[in-house]
């Protein structure tokens, strides 16, 4: 196919294909968790003491003896061998933000050469995949390469179906063979620990006798784009990049503000009720949907969960998502930003801490100004963010969403907690030496009888904030859309165990010198909002002057990019919150900031190299044969006395020689080496890859508005975001 034969034969495609249809399935309480080996199905397999050691573990982080091991892992199989499966797998979260999982068979052969079915405890404690071929920051090497899987009893195993198939999934850890943390899994369960005494801790001190464990919850809000599978793969940057490299803008975007809730297109719909049964069949409790403000961008939103579960439901959720995608002939796009000019995709969390005793620790109830326990907790956040707001950056950060930090569509680059109204008030009053009653939000009333009044929120909303209070939890709004929560988990519980361990030391001393137990606690909620209060703003966040205040009053910092971010995790003080928490070694440490700074590094060479072929292989061509036939439409309209306007040929050639000239000067900059240390090399890439990059793209942008239709090879923005 030439021209743009194949972008006709993708819309043909679309436009004529078969619609699709969800089977009627059953009812929600028929089908929730069918798959999963949770705690109710264990209750039916596990003899009363196996349940009860189980139980244990999994709400107290108790250990299991190998013989309840060994009984767990006969039920396990029977249960999933009685559904059809014939492999398992421990599925794991390697420094990819994917996942990894490797399949063996419950299968083996005895003596006689017949085939049983085995699966002891020890084949369900511990895997041994390869350490060195997983990003590792040189923890492991191809000579020195073993690497195990554990099994984690907290988050439960379950079966992954597809038409080819079934396996028992079996969530694991993943380590080095000297003990190192190779994954997301380990770092996430040692931060709820250490968040978990900590506030064991504090709340001793304030007279609490009865403390069930702490655990921090997690729900994730996803945002992705749908584009027709036929476009995609006429798109080398879609398949290699998850982003558009080049594209003019389409004449419409989303300024009428009609896609934003608006009536979800049948096609999309069915998609998203098929996702969602799955999700249902795993114990995945999707909540919402609905679109999103781009053309083409959706949201799927579930019910929180404990932390370690909704990071792991997290990861099969992206997983599923694209697979389930491409069934119904769409590729989902999970980059932060896959189009230019439009909104990019984040992933909201959500983010609280509580126990079954003291209930959720960051529910201000009515009257926050007396709720001390959930004063002292909230004092610990907003300590937490002003002294490690660098860290909060550096664990989002990643090439895609350097494009949305900052822009009029997610949070900026600053990291700073909203508080409303409402809280904002008494922590200033608090930081003052005084405490008034706090204000309610007042009944809404819109004078209308058929409408009925109703109790308003004591705080608005502020979509500007990167770390804002929504009412009984915390939302983080910069995590891109493409991330795992385990990275801003790990963060936000680590930070909070180190504020609740400060709060702790200095409640104490206060409660040994003789102060009441209220007096302690304002006094050190005084001492803290006046060290950390900079951190609390209620305004608007993307505005220059709060740019400008933030740095040279508040001394926030500006941190626009990754290769500006990453370094955080190698100064001391963050060095010294992991190693004094036990959540991260020094050498753990080291290892994420060289993993992710070498794939930071990788993502931007990529995109050139894309940049280089389609502007050469492409774009190049199709603006060369649109001059050819202007060239031989002028000579006939000459032949008849008619004058061609040579504009449009005068911008094609013009437009087409400083496309390659910027070509040019990307790929000599491409071959640049000799970098002192990634952080030179990252920066490198910031300043001055991206820049060529762009270059190159403003004059293929503008070839694509000048050439003829009928010529353009690329699948244009109208057709990928609206044709569905």
């Amino acid at each position: 196919m030439s021209g743009n034969e194949s972008r006709v034969q993708a819309i043909y495609q679309i436009t004529n294909r078969e619609p699709m249809s969800v089977k009627k399935t059953k009812p929600l309480d028929k089908i929730w968790a069918c798959d999963v080996f949770n705690l109710a199905k264990m209750e039916e397999s596990l003899s009363k003491n196996a349940f009860k050691a189980v139980k244990k573990t999994v709400h107290t982080g108790e250990p299991l003896s190998p013989a309840v091991a060994d009984i767990v892992a006969a039920a396990m199989k029977d249960w999933a061998i009685a559904k059809g499966v014939k492999f398992f797998s421990h599925i794991f979260y390697p420094l990819t933000n994917i996942t990894a999982e490797k399949h063996d068979g419950f299968i083996i052969t005895n003596a006689d050469g017949n085939a049983i079915t085995e699966f002891s405890g020890s084949l369900l404690i511990k895997g041994e995949p390869d350490g060195s071929s997983f990003p590792n920051g040189s923890i492991r090497m191809t000579n020195a390469a073993r690497g195990y899987t554990a099994w984690d009893p907290t988050s439960p195993a379950y079966i992954m179906e597809t038409e080819n198939g079934a396996t028992l999934m079996i969530p694991s850890v993943f380590m080095s063979w000297t003990g190192e943390a190779l994954d997301k899994k380990i770092p996430l369960l040692r931060s709820n620990d250490a968040m978990n005494k900590a506030g064991q801790k504090v709340l001793s001190l304030m007279g609490e006798t009865d403390i069930a464990p702490l655990n921090s919850s997690c729900g994730a809000e996803q945002e992705y784009f749908l584009v027709d599978s036929n476009f995609a793969n006429s798109r080398p940057d879609l398949l290699l990049a998850g982003r558009t490299l080049f594209g003019a803008a389409s004449a419409k975007g989303q300024e009428f503000d009609d896609h934003y809730f608006g009536a979800i297109s049948a096609r999309v719909l069915i998609f998203m009720q098929d996702f969602e049964d799955k999700l249902y069949r795993l114990g995945i409790p999707a909540k919402t949907h609905h679109n999103e403000v781009a053309p083409g961008q959706f949201e799927i939103a579930p019910y929180f969960e404990a932390a370690n579960v909704a990071a792991d439901h997290q990861q099969l959720m992206m997983t599923m998502m694209k697979a389930i995608a491409r069934k119904h002939g769409f590729m989902c796009l999970l980059h932060e930003k896959p189009f230019a000019g439009i909104n990019g995709s984040g992933k909201h969390v959500n983010w609280s801490v509580g126990n079954a005793t003291q209930g959720n620790l960051l529910d201000p109830g009515s009257t926050p100004h007396d709720n001390l326990n959930f004063l002292i907790f909230c004092g610990a956040v907003i300590r937490g963010v002003h002294l490690y707001g660098p860290l909060l950056r550096a664990v989002i950060a990643s090439a895609g969403n350097d494009h949305r930090l900052g822009a009029n569509e997610a949070p900026p680059a600053i990291l700073s907690v909203y508080l409303g109204d409402q809280l904002e008030k008494v922590f200033m009053d608090i930081k003052d030496g005084k405490l008034a009653s706090s204000d309610h939000g007042g009944e809404m009333d819109l004078g209308l009888r058929q409408i009925l009044n109703f109790e308003r929120d004591p705080g608005d909303r502020n979509r500007t904030s990167p770390f804002a209070f929504t009412g009984n939890r915390f939302e983080f709004r910069a995590v891109g859309s493409a991330s795992s929560v385990s990275g801003p988990l790990v963060a936000m519980n680590t930070m909070l165990a180190d504020s609740l361990n400060w709060i702790a030391e200095k409640l104490e001393a206060r409660l040994a010198s003789g102060s009441d137990q209220e007096d302690a606690v304002f006094a050190v909620l005084k001492e803290l909002m006046n060290e950390h209060g900079n951190a609390v703003f209620g305004g608007d966040g993307y505005s220059t002057d709060w740019h400008k205040m933030a740095v040279e009053e508040r001394g926030l910092k500006n941190i626009p990019t990754t290769a500006d971010a990453l370094p955080a995790l190698r100064e001391d003080s963050v060095k010294a919150l992991f190693e004094s928490t036990g959540v991260l070694s020094p050498v753990e440490l080291e290892s994420r900031y060289e993993v992710y700074a070498e794939q930071y590094i990788m993502s931007i060479n990529v995109e050139a190299k894309l940049v280089v072929d389609m502007a050469k292989t492409v774009i190049y061509p199709a603006a060369i044969t649109y001059l050819s036939d202007l060239t031989v439409t002028g000579t006939s309209l000459a032949e008849m006395n008619i004058e061609l306007d040579s504009t449009v040929a005068s911008t094609v050639a013009a437009e087409a020689s400083a496309m390659m000239a910027a070509v040019g000067e990307l790929s000599d900059a491409m071959e640049k080496e000799g970098f002192a240390s990634a952080e030179e090399h990252m920066q490198y890439c910031a300043n001055d890859l991206l820049g060529l990059m762009a270059d190159v793209r403003s004059h293929a942008d503008a070839l694509e508005a000048e050439v003829a239709d009928e010529l353009w090879p690329l699948p244009k923005y109208q057709e990928m975001l609206f044709i569905k």
